[in-house]
């Protein structure tokens, strides 16, 4: 197969969630342009209708916008019968909402606060992940991706809830590997600092750690396209289970 065809995504639906801005939306436009239909999920429905009829004026490829609180398991029954419902199928699922949000200290860290960020990067990711992926094994297969952080690799004190998450769900993505195999592959992308709304409220803590990284600098959005490419195409055929660091050379 040429390059071109390991990375071709025509008849292909891919279903991403937090799309409608960000890395998420990065992967909605690059998935598109490579020749997926795609499903625009995101909390706010006006964000998200903004992105498909962008998706559709410029690639040609249909855009379901879909509002959802990935946090909430009673909501992602709606989302799924949605995706199947207007294409039939979904080939590529990337888990890539997420929240950190920032607090003073540890101390301030509240109940609320830390199940608010497991629901939102774990919790949510394992459902979605769970009834999709159990489609995907009935059916023709897939490839589902995670979109964890490098902080779950380095975690650092002013995000201990959002590394703890990201650490289950690499956790996550090797144990759903395995379930779901061989029909339905299952990786993630751990990026590190990116141009992101999430990162820009790190500040001075996100402008030390760029100081280690070997590119010094931090990410661009487009530049999550390669893995995502990847990882959702027949270019990562043999590869389940992975975690792929996209970081800057992040130390």
């Amino acid at each position: 197969m040429s390059a071109a065809e390991l990375f071709d995504l025509t008849g292909r639906v891919a279903l991403v969630t937090g799309g409608s801005r960000g890395l998420g939306k990065a992967m909605v436009t690059a998935f598109a342009r490579a020749g997926a239909d795609v499903v625009v999920a995101s909390r706010k429905l006006d964000n998200c209708i903004t992105v498909a009829e962008e998706v559709e004026r410029t690639t040609g490829r249909r855009a379901l916008p879909y509002a959802c609180h990935v946090g909430r398991w009673d909501e992602l029954d709606g989302l799924v019968d949605a995706a199947y419902g207007a294409f039939g199928k979904v080939d590529v699922l990337v888990n890539n909402a997420g929240m950190s949000p920032l607090y003073p200290s540890l101390m301030d860290i509240t109940e609320d606060l830390w199940d608010k960020v497991m629901a939102i990067n774990l919790k949510g990711p394992f459902r979605l992940s769970v009834l999709i992926g159990t489609r995907m094994t009935a059916g023709e297969g897939g490839s589902i991706i995670n979109v964890s952080s490098a902080g779950s690799l380095r975690p650092a004190p002013h995000i201990v809830p959002y590394a703890s998450a990201k650490a289950g769900l690499n956790a996550l993505t090797v144990s759903l590997a395995h379930a779901f195999g061989p029909k339905v592959r299952v990786n993630t992308l751990m990026p590190g600092p990116f141009q992101t709304d999430i990162s820009a409220a790190w500040g001075e803590e996100s402008a030390k750690r760029r100081e280690g990284m070997a590119l010094g600098r931090v990410g661009q959005i487009d530049e999550i396209v390669g893995g995502a490419l990847y990882f959702a195409s027949d270019a990562s055929s043999f590869s389940t289970g992975s975690l792929l660091q996209v970081d800057g050379g992040l130390r």
